[in-house]
């Protein structure tokens, strides 16, 4: 009951209950006339409206670069079982399921067929015959590891060794494609093993703490099977304008929209963060939102990832907020080599994405956001799972850059006459990959099973900010509202994460 209810011209609530007595007029009976309280006749009061995505007010997100699922959380069960984490269904590497629960239950570490060891390198391709060892998945012991290939071709035959367009996806072309790319580029495991590889809790503490504690997924896929590029195309636009290759020196930006446009639109506000900022003339530069004409009709929305840290001190954080890799820096964790830094650290890559998400946590806006943290594609690494069917952006739009031939240039795999095949179009996702949903309203201990593309992040923006769809690719997706509690926050108070250490062993030269 406000003050303005009361009968007596009183503004002071201690005065009005000392006074209201003197005057014989109980103050419960007063409360009664009202319809406040106790008086039955009266119904009670309708109950809060339920939470729901309108009480995020804003969404980050940073996709890191090119690690597969099972590359790093494939061990994720093994590490609930040894921290106390209730178990539930999670479809990692087979090896880390317990005997007897949730489905999936233990099985035998994975393997892919290696090189048959009467072809060395250098001089010889890789060779995959009878007499080829099986490699099992193994525990690799150095934070840094060169490059395998998770370009458009290799990603076929990881597929399928033998056949790649058959399909039933056999899984077995993972060691061929890193053993090629090894061979092809002078590298130092010329038999593709570091492709088996995977990481655990041990060396990456607070990923697996954030993963267990907040949200994460075992259905989560990039949206093509090809590199870096047109996965973030696709991650901005929901399309790649049918590149299935990076943009060549001198092609224009593409014209689709980009989410930043629909928000621009709408007058929401957005803002892309860099990492490696160090041009303050070119605030574009390292910035995949440069493959579109977005960047340069908004070049006063892109800022050095310092500002994200001024805006979570101002308070001034904008509703939709994009985050690039240090990609210059070593701080993206992308496999090394040809990444401009020999070797990157992913210790030193998920220390930097724990500042990044700590901050928020300690920051007056923790209280109606969320960080998506992801990675863009899944960088040649096994998985078991394969890439699963999906809607293409635009049935019109087919791969404009299928290299025809002759060698070293093609023929793609894809090259007519069998462009014709599904996974020659943009209607399989690529292969999974990592994912954490960090906010207070995010589910505790939660593995989501739906399958999704990491287009779903665009679905989950249009939905909350009421937007259109940019294609048929995110019309499609889960609006990704099954990993929250919008009710019941079970984060307000955000936990008290694990320091990620950066003290591992780095080299190349050796494995594991």
């Amino acid at each position: 009951m406000s003050d303005a209810t009361v009968a007596l011209p009183m503004r002071n609530a201690g005065l009005k209950k000392l006074l209201l007595p003197m005057l014989g007029i109980p103050l419960m009976l007063l409360a009664g006339c009202r319809g406040i309280g106790t008086d039955p006749t009266q119904p009670p009061p309708p109950p809060p409206p339920p939470g729901d995505i309108t009480q995020l007010n804003h969404i980050i997100i940073l996709a890191q670069e090119n690690r597969g699922f099972e590359h790093y959380f494939g061990s994720l069960r093994q590490y609930w079982a040894a921290n106390g984490y209730p178990d539930q269904s999670f479809d990692g590497l087979p090896q880390f399921n317990p005997a007897s629960g949730a489905a999936p239950l233990q099985g035998p570490a994975p393997t892919n067929p290696g090189c048959d060891p009467a072809f060395p390198a250098p001089g010889n391709d890789c060779t995959i015959n009878a007499n080829s060892p099986a490699v099992e998945s193994f525990k690799m012991t150095s934070m840094c590891e060169e490059n395998p290939s998770p370009s458009w071709n290799e990603s076929h035959v990881d597929w399928n060794l033998k056949d790649p367009l058959f399909p039933t996806a056999t899984l077995d072309g993972f060691l061929w494609t890193a053993a090629h790319d090894a061979r092809a580029n002078g590298f130092f495991d010329v038999d593709g093993k570091r492709a088996m590889s995977y990481y655990d809790g041990s060396d990456l503490p607070y990923y697996y703490f954030m993963a267990s504690n907040f949200a994460t997924s075992d259905r989560w896929f990039s949206p093509v099977m090809s590199r870096t590029q047109p996965n973030r195309m696709f991650m901005l636009a929901a399309t790649s304008g049918g590149h299935v290759y990076p943009l060549r020196s001198g092609d224009p930006p593409l014209a689709d929209p980009t989410i930043f446009d629909l928000l621009q639109a709408a007058n929401i506000s957005w803002k892309v963060y860099v990492t490696d900022l160090t041009d303050a003339k070119n605030p574009v530069q390292d910035s995949a939102l440069n493959f579109f004409a977005t960047a340069a009709k908004y070049p006063d929305h892109i800022v050095g990832v310092d500002q994200y840290f001024a805006d979570l001190t101002a308070g001034t954080l904008p509703s939709v907020g994009y985050i690039e890799p240090g990609y210059n820096g070593g701080l993206d964790e992308h496999p090394g080599v040809d990444d401009n830094v020999p070797g990157a650290n992913i210790q030193a890559g998920a220390k930097y994405v724990s500042t990044l998400i700590n901050g928020l946590m300690q920051s007056s806006s923790w209280k109606d956001s969320v960080f998506i943290l992801t990675f863009d594609e899944f960088g040649g690494f096994y998985d078991h799972v394969a890439p699963v069917p999906a809607v293409s952006p635009n049935p019109n739009v087919k791969p404009i850059d299928i290299k025809p031939g002759p060698p070293p240039n093609g023929p793609d795999i894809c090259a007519p006459p069998n462009n014709t095949d599904p996974k020659c179009d943009f209607l399989y996702t690529g292969y999974r990959i990592p994912l954490i949903v960090v906010s207070p309203f995010a589910k505790k201990n939660f593995v989501s099973h739906t399958p999704a593309d990491m287009t779903a992040w665009l679905k989950f923006v249009e939905t909350r900010f009421k937007l259109s769809s940019l294609t048929q690719r995110d019309a499609a997706q889960m609006d990704m509202t099954e990993f929250f509690d919008f009710p019941n926050p079970p984060w307000m108070t955000p936990p008290t994460p694990p320091e990620q250490q950066t003290t591992g062993a780095c080299y190349v030269n050796q494995l594991p």
